[in-house]
């Protein structure tokens, strides 16, 4: 374009006209389509009118083929799928547990059919939606009953709720944790109306604590599992089974929050042992929350599992309609579930624990032959080595425990130029069509492969050649 010379920018319609706005409208829709073109329009005039429009910008061509970018962008979801190379199984941020393939069936299955959710199929009545999943959970844990909720908080909200407003619940000074997102458990009993009265100091607490704090305002005593963090060193508690005789001497239920609750022994599996719901209800407990989309690898959900008559209770709360969940929760629940019916294939089949347990072996080989096609498209100013690394379980589950794992650590090269290397590549990682989050420590970025199974390596390393600069 020469200097002085006037272009003029498309109409609407001529815009619209064009058989590449043709297919734009046909997958779009009409109205998106035109909302674009009047933008991109708009943004070329403005741009023409401080000088720095040229003639192809404003070619039909030109702005159909920014149309179709913008409105791609658009219809791209902002809940993406990412690698997760952090070294947390569980990891809160990216969605906790991945369903095994049975769950993700039957969530496809109730996406697109209606389902008995509260419908007994044998009486044509309405059903309880809780009926789903409580066969199972009474089998898997020894409960006498079951609820479901949208998630462990909710679980203990809804528990205090109905048990405890207006009077005391009693829980040792050292559990009072605070889980992610600067979420209390002090803070969850005062929303559930409940008061909270501590006892025992924050590293030692005696049974002789729990009696002298009962008065005839207590309504329970309460246990809540610190998978958080741990307290070491001189450390006294309450084990449940000391605490359960003392609250029936005074007809107060024990009510227990094992968080990220497991339903088996992992000790069987190579993994540290978490103290299993089954464990909880055994020793004496009345009432026992958990998480369904920790350790125990489904949707996420809270679980209320104990006796028949406070979990009737529990479900009369008015409460309990807000919290409930929905056919998809249960629809992947109940799969998850039935795999633990299967204890000796539980391995194979449930993906957190197959993930838990995934050979070093297995990563080593993997991270030897990711090696020369990462350094390739990462170029000189940056040095890829295979190395050992610590894994973690994650989401508040085992928070010592770490598991030995094997990735790839990269390092800027000596003599590189560039500023904040690390962090730029952590960023280009973020920035890959299927996201790549690792975690920058010690002056290295660290991959590690633990979650990067052998049937999603082949997408992980089509994309490398885009890190390519």
């Amino acid at each position: 374009m020469t200097t002085g010379q006037t272009v003029r920018l498309p109409s609407v319609d001529r815009i619209l006209g064009d058989a590449a706005c043709l297919a734009l409208i046909a997958h779009h829709g009409r109205v998106q389509t035109l909302a674009c073109a009047r933008a991109v329009l708009a943004e070329l005039r403005t741009a023409m009118l401080a000088g720095a429009a040229c003639e192809e910008d404003a070619s039909i061509a030109a702005i159909a083929a920014q149309m179709g970018e913008r409105l791609q962008a658009q219809a791209r979801s902002q809940l993406r799928a990412v690698f997760n190379l952090t070294g947390t199984v569980l990891h809160t941020n990216l969605g906790r547990a991945l369903l095994p393939d049975a769950a993700v069936q039957a969530v496809v299955e109730a996406l697109q059919w209606p389902m008995n959710l509260e419908f007994d199929l044998e009486t044509g009545k309405r059903g309880d939606r809780d009926d789903l999943v409580e066969e199972l959970l009474r089998e898997l844990t020894g409960a006498e009953a079951a609820t479901i909720v949208n998630n462990n908080a909710a679980a203990v909200l809804l528990m205090l709720n109905t048990l405890a407003q207006n009077k005391e619940v009693i829980v040792s000074r050292g559990e009072l944790v605070e889980i992610g997102g600067a979420f209390r458990i002090p803070d969850v009993m005062t929303r559930a109306g409940a008061v909270l009265r501590e006892v025992g100091s924050t590293n030692r607490t005696h049974l002789a604590d729990y009696a002298n704090g009962i008065s005839e305002h207590t309504s329970l005593l309460m246990k809540v599992h610190c998978s958080n963090y741990a307290i070491t060193g001189f450390t006294k508690s309450v084990e449940l089974d000391e605490l359960v005789p003392l609250a029936a001497k005074h007809a107060i239920p024990t009510a227990v929050d094992l968080g990220s609750g497991t339903l088996v022994d992992l000790a069987q599996y190579g993994l540290p042992h978490e103290t299993t719901v089954r464990e909880t209800i055994a020793a004496g407990a009345d009432l026992v929350t958990f998480s369904g989309d920790k350790l125990l690898g489904g949707p996420q959900c809270g679980v209320i599992v104990g006796r028949a008559d406070l979990i009737a209770k529990i479900k009369r709360n008015p409460l309990k309609r807000a919290l409930r969940v929905g056919k998809l929760t249960l629809a992947a629940l109940a799969p998850v579930l039935q795999l633990y019916r299967a204890p000796d294939l539980l391995a194979e089949r449930l993906t957190t624990l197959r993930l838990l347990t995934r050979p070093t072996a297995a990563m080593r080989t993997q991270a030897e032959t990711l090696l020369p096609l990462l350094q390739s498209a990462l170029g000189l100013q940056y040095v890829v080595t295979a190395e050992s690394m610590k894994s973690q379980i994650g989401s508040g589950a085992l928070p010592v425990d770490q598991l030995p794992s094997f990735g790839l650590a990269i390092r800027s090269a000596p003599g590189s130029h560039l500023s904040n290397p690390l962090g730029v590549l952590e960023q280009r990682l973020r920035a890959l069509p299927c996201p790549v989050i690792g975690r920058i420590g010690q002056d290295t970025l660290w991959l590690d492969l633990r979650c990067l199974e052998a049937a999603h390596e082949t997408a992980f390393i089509a994309q490398l050649a885009e890190l390519t600069a």
